[in-house]
């Protein structure tokens, strides 16, 4: 009976095993959004200074500070947030490789010391049969994989182990850029802070001319609270310059992963703005598309939540099983230990669910609305990256323009202080409007300051837009 069994089921095995493909849509790569960015060969906002070359991923080393390239290094090893993308990541792979566990037979080992009670009936007898069952075993089972389900798992988690690769990328391109912007800061305060200290000075000055001139009776005393109004805006703004310094150094040793403190050292020694450079290479949008780790975690959900589609559909399809037992056992304990009692089973199983009140096809609607929503999370971001890219290349030109106009007002306001300064020496021009042209000259430098600041902060907006600041990493086979 047993081989006629074996004879009718092993057809159907063949024929099954004979059409089985993978079930649901195949995923093909990136879908084509914004085509005619892809295909034009520079950015329509990039102002002169640019270039449609391949721009470096460690940026920040042409801005050429040492200092900034030590700190952005630690702080990419210490990073607490990058540490925690990289557990992420470690997850998604321990994920995968359950996943491709399934591919494989399951074993075990067992052991069963019991005893049964059978009705007498189903064994043709007339009394009940009681017995006791001793046997240890071995166990084995697996499922063959006719349809692309757990192919089709295995591609999804594979999937979702190279978006958290490229999150854990996109995390280091925001960090490398957030600890610039914080190190221009702190650097911007500094000098900010020299220039108030000398306008400090310069009020001081003009304070106590305004009283001398009062006390001769040549000026109202009205320019003596002008003065002193003057003086305490300064003192206010150099000490806000003073404690910004030592709070943006906080906040670097934070990013680095280090006590509140670390970076004293740091903030205690002046030294200037990181410049940028002449040329900028930035690319095009084609490179863009293809690197920005953002977009490229968004392409893994999607080709995850593709595949999670095709093993709901291969779900609905029949499913064929074998497990098998081999091991010892009889009705007395040495039967467990005695080769002659050896047991050897095998059972194939198919399994088909033909109704479940509409639960599988609810799971596949659902599987494919999560699908729809990552393609339009997808091409949202790209166009996102493309806006982003655009702002930025147009900031940066606007800033440059901006640094220019600053220099020429602080050259203008010196040429003034100058031209002032010799006519209150022959006489022609009283002191006090001298040291009032001293004073904007300061103001002048501060606002260059704010300018150099603005324009290498734009800069590294580029960098950060561009995708900048990490290094490719294969996704898991």
């Amino acid at each position: 009976m047993a081989h006629g069994r074996t004879r009718l089921i092993a057809p159907l095995l063949a024929t099954l095993v004979a059409g089985c493909a993978t079930a649901g849509p195949g995923w093909h790569g990136p879908l084509p959004v914004a085509p005619a960015a892809a295909a034009r060969g520079g950015f329509v906002r990039a102002p002169a200074g640019t270039a449609a070359a391949e721009p470096a991923a460690r940026w920040w080393a042409a801005l050429g500070d040492p200092l900034l390239d030590d700190v952005i290094a630690r702080a990419l090893v210490g990073s607490p947030d990058l540490a925690a993308a990289q557990a992420r990541i470690a997850q998604a792979r321990a994920a995968l490789a359950e996943t491709r566990s399934a591919r494989v037979p399951s074993l075990g080992v067992g052991a069963l010391a019991g005893e049964a009670s059978l009705p007498g009936g189903l064994l043709g007898r007339d009394t009940r049969l009681s017995e006791q069952i001793y046997s240890d075993n071995f166990q084995a089972s697996w499922e063959l994989d006719l349809f692309g389900t757990t192919r089709r798992r295995i591609e999804s988690a594979a999937d979702r182990a190279s978006a958290a690769e490229a999150s854990a990328a996109d995390s280091a391109v925001a960090l490398s850029a957030q600890v610039a912007q914080v190190y221009v800061g702190l650097r911007e305060q500094q000098a900010s802070a020299a220039l108030l200290d000398r306008q400090v000075d310069a009020d001081q000055r003009l304070l106590d001319h305004a009283r001398q001139r009062v006390a001769a009776g040549t000026a109202p005393a009205q320019s003596v609270d002008t003065a002193l109004s003057a003086l305490a805006q300064s003192r206010t703004d150099a000490a806000t310059a003073h404690a910004q310094i030592l709070i943006q150094a906080d906040q670097l040793a934070v990013l680095c992963g280090a006590e509140p403190g670390t970076f004293d050292a740091l903030a205690m020694t002046p030294a200037a703005l990181p410049q940028v450079p002449a040329a900028v290479a930035v690319g095009d949008p084609a490179r863009l598309l293809r690197h920005r780790p953002d977009i490229r975690a968004a392409e893994y959900q999607l080709a995850a939540a593709n595949a999670d589609l095709g093993a709901r559909i291969a779900d609905r399809l029949p499913k064929i099983s074998f497990t098998g037992v081999l091991g010892l056992g009889g009705t007395t304990p040495g039967a467990a230990f005695n080769p002659g009692t050896l047991i050897a089973l095998i059972v194939p199983q198919i399994k088909w669910t033909l109704f479940d009140g509409g639960r599988a096809a609810a799971q596949v609607r659902n599987a494919r609305g999560a699908r729809d929503e990552a393609e339009a999370h997808y091409r949202a971001r790209v166009l996102a990256a493309l806006g982003d890219a655009e702002a930025a290349l147009a900031r940066f030109g606007t800033a440059r323009v901006a640094l220019a106009n600053a220099a020429q007002a602080r050259d203008a306001a010196g040429h003034s202080a100058q031209l002032q300064s010799g006519r209150a020496d022959a006489g022609t021009l009283s002191r006090a409007d001298a040291l009032l042209a001293e004073r904007q000259v300061w103001r002048a430098q501060l606002a260059l300051v704010a300018a150099q600041a603005q324009m290498t902060r734009a800069f590294i907006a580029v960098q950060t837009a561009l995708g900048l600041g990490w290094e490719r990493a294969e996704p898991p086979k």
